[in-house]
């Protein structure tokens, strides 16, 4: 009986199937079209490289060899493809201040030194020639100060995002730049807001409006907060953008800002041979391989920092109470009140 009715499902099966191969069928027709899609699609994505990233390729394998005269050799280079050569060699470890001189282009609007050795000297250069740099990421840049950002500031007017950070040097620079970035009065005489001129506000970062600061530690946050709310510390991506406003791709975090630049040159330009011991051997500084001295001279300084607020209120705690006590205690004090307070009176009675 089971047999049976195995039999008789298996028939029905059968019959069911539906082997007329004729184009006019609508079954047979789209599984036809999407055999050829799918068929197709694997040659769309296979793309092959450029010419010119061949060429940025095999440049970027030798980098070392044209350091010496880079100058001469990329003077009549394209701003586009200096941008590229700048980011191999940051990528292999070879960007100083010599190397990013060389390539710099007064049309760049990126500019991205994140573990490299470039210093104050070779950015404060590079703010000069490139004045229309809107996205700067100096990241893990131990040789980076203060200074050399307060020259990026002066510079770059158009400047938007920056991304600081990441190591403990950068973290520290990060906190002595706040100064630079918040706007600052410079005309403190004025009777109104309404007198008051453009530039006289706008002192600091004026176009300054994402900071990408992993570590940012809560004082540094609450400061920017409070005196330079248009400053967006570590946005997050977001489908509806960020108050209302969309993050661009440069401020998201996890993203190189020079990645669109050589997304069709072959990875493995910077990981030629060799490229891994000469990367751990001049890698930024991270926070074990410190100096037992630098370490305690960091926690110090970033100690100081953060009391220092807490200190000036304690001075100027102490500071009043010692002057209730000296006019407590003091006859002359308690004269010099009192004909105070009387001189008022006659005053406001006349």
């Amino acid at each position: 009986m089971e047999k049976g009715k195995a039999a008789g499902a298996i028939t029905r099966s059968f019959q069911n199937l539906d082997l007329n191969l004729n184009s006019n069928n609508p079954k047979y027709t789209d599984y036809i079209t999407s055999t050829f899609h799918s068929s197709i699609l694997p040659l769309e994505k296979s793309k092959h490289p450029s010419l010119v990233s061949l060429c940025l390729g095999v440049v970027g394998k030798h980098f070392e060899d044209i350091i010496e005269d880079l100058g001469e050799i990329a003077a009549n280079f394209p701003a586009d493809i200096k941008l590229a050569m700048a980011a191999i060699a940051r990528r292999r470890k070879l960007l100083n201040d010599a190397v990013i001189i060389s390539l710099a282009e007064s049309s760049w609007e990126i500019l991205d030194l994140s573990g490299s050795d470039v210093s104050d000297f070779g950015l404060s250069k590079v703010a000069d020639m490139c004045k229309f740099i809107r996205a700067v990421d100096i990241s893990r840049c131990s040789k980076i100060t203060s200074c050399g950002v307060s020259e990026l500031v002066q510079h770059c007017r158009s400047l938007e995002i920056l991304r600081c950070g990441g190591c403990p040097r950068s973290d520290d620079t990060a906190r002595r730049c706040l100064g630079i970035l918040k706007p600052r009065l410079e005309d403190v005489e004025g009777e109104s807001w309404e007198e008051l001129d453009t530039m006289e506000i706008a002192h600091g970062a004026p176009s300054l409006r994402w900071l990408l600061w992993p570590k940012v530690d809560k004082d540094s946050l609450e400061s920017l907060s409070t005196e330079c709310p248009r400053i967006i510390v570590n946005p997050k991506p977001s489908p509806f953008g960020y108050r209302g406003v969309e993050v661009p791709r440069e401020a998201l975090p996890n993203i190189a800002l020079d990645d669109p630049i050589v997304k069709d040159v072959d990875p493995k330009t910077w990981a030629v041979s060799g490229y891994s011991a000469r990367a751990s051997s001049t890698s930024v500084t991270s926070a074990t391989d410190l100096p037992i001295a630098e370490k305690f001279r960091l926690a110090f300084v970033e100690r100081d920092t953060r009391l220092a607020p807490k200190r000036a209120k304690n001075a100027r705690q102490h500071q009043r109470r010692a002057e209730r006590e000296w006019v407590m205690t003091s006859t002359r004090a308690k004269s010099i009140a009192l004909a105070s307070q009387a001189s008022k009176s006659l005053q406001n009675r006349n």
